[in-house]
C-alpha cells in the first residue's frame, strides 16, 4: 500500500532531524530565510556551517516546486532528502541526497526511519554578512520557539494583543 505524501513527508524530517542530531548538526524546521521563503530543514553545523535540507516526499513534489533554487544563496550546502523509491536521477548533480527508510517502519509504531548521506554536497562559503545575518536568524528564531513552549501563555497573549493592534 503507498504511503500518505504527508505521512512520507514527515517520516522524512523526523529521519533527517535524527541524522542531523547524530552528525552534530543543530537543526531548526521551517527556517524563515530573509527572502520569506521557508526552508523545510536548516542545520547550523559545529564548523558554523550551513546545511539547507529541502524534503521532497515523490517526484511531483520536487517537479511542482522549484523554489529550491533560491536556497543556494543562504547556505553553505544543498541536500535533497528523499525516500528509497525516489528516482535519483532528477536530483541536481551539484546537490547532496539523503534517503530515508520510510517504507519499513511498521504502522502505528512511532519509529524513526534510518536516513544516510548517498552524495555530498558541494560546498560553497556564504559571505560573512550573510553568513552573520543567517546565523542571527536561526538564533533568533530558534529562541523565539522555545519561549513559546517554555510559556504557552506568553504566547497567548502576545497573538491576542496582536489582534487589537
Amino acid at each position: 500500500m503507498p504511503i500518505d505524501p504527508i505521512q512520507n513527508q514527515i517520516a522524512i524530517r523526523r529521519a533527517v532531524n535524527h541524522l542531523c542530531g547524530q552528525m552534530g548538526w543543530a537543526a531548526l524546521n521551517e527556517l524563515i530565510l530573509p527572502d520569506g521563503r521557508r526552508a523545510d530543514v536548516m542545520a547550523l553545523r559545529p564548523d558554523n556551517g550551513f546545511v539547507c535540507i529541502e524534503i521532497k516526499s515523490g517526484p511531483r513534489d520536487f517537479l511542482t516546486d522549484r523554489k529550491w533554487t533560491c536556497y543556494h544563496d543562504w547556505c553553505d550546502q544543498l541536500f535533497f532528502a528523499v525516500d528509497r523509491t525516489f528516482p535519483l536521477s532528477l536530483l541536481p548533480e551539484a546537490t547532496g541526497i539523503m534517503v530515508a527508510d520510510t517504507d519499513t517502519i511498521p504502522d502505528g509504531l512511532n519509529v524513526i526511519a534510518e536516513t544516510a548521506i548517498l552524495r555530498p554536497s558541494a560546498t560553497t562559503a556564504l559571505p560573512s554578512a550573510r553568513r552573520r545575518k543567517l546565523t542571527w536568524l536561526f538564533a533568533t528564531q530558534a529562541a523565539a520557539r522555545l519561549a513559546r513552549l517554555d510559556d504557552p501563555a506568553i504566547t497567548a497573549a502576545l497573538r491576542m494583543a496582536g489582534r487589537a493592534e
